[in-house]
Formats: structure tokens, sequence, C-alpha cells
């Protein structure tokens, strides 16, 4: 969301990018300690798969889906607290929704 909303990117876009980041850091933060720990890459990234899609998936809906319904959150500037509370509250509420999954 800072990315997109700091380069004054649309909604789409901003949201394509957040996704597409929020899936690539989630796989890495989990496969890069499979490998320290001795697995090879294509077991690590399996494991990553099958360990993170659904969790960051539902991440991803409630916390786009939150920081469209606010009014104003998605044209606020980086510098207002509309954006900043917005996007707290609605990761709040996404992690608390994807806590099940990751169980």
């Amino acid at each position: 969301m800072v990315i997109g909303t700091a380069l004054g990117w649309g909604n789409l876009e901003t949201i394509v990018l957040a996704v597409a980041l929020a899936f690539l850091s989630g796989y890495v933060l989990t496969t890069l300690p499979l490998l320290r720990n001795g697995y090879r890459l294509q077991s690590a990234v399996r494991i990553a798969l099958a360990a993170d899609t659904a969790s960051i998936a539902v991440m991803e809906i409630v916390d786009n889906l939150l920081m469209l319904i606010i009014p104003g959150a998605m044209d606020a500037p980086l510098n207002s607290l509309l954006f900043w509370g917005s996007l707290s509250i609605a990761l709040l509420v996404a992690g608390v929704a994807a806590f099940p999954l990751n169980r």
C-alpha cells in the first residue's frame, strides 16, 4: 500500500502490488529458515507454499477489502493519520482473520 500510494498509483495497481509483495515476502520468510536448516530449495518452496498460501490469501483479501471500505483510506496521503490508521486497523483485523489458518 505504501509503495503504490507513494507512486500515486490507482487502487487496482496498488492492490496488485501489495498482494504480489505479500505472497513473495511471505514465501521468502518461510523458505529462508528451511534452507538454513538443510532443506533443499525444492522441498523448502513446497513447504512454504503449503504452509502459507491460505493464510496470506485471507490476510490480503481482508486487508485490501478494509482499505477499500474505509472512506478515503486508499486516497489518503502517506503523511495522514487516515492512511496509517486505516492500514493498521486493516492489518490487525486481517491478522486475526488469518490466525486460525496458521494454527
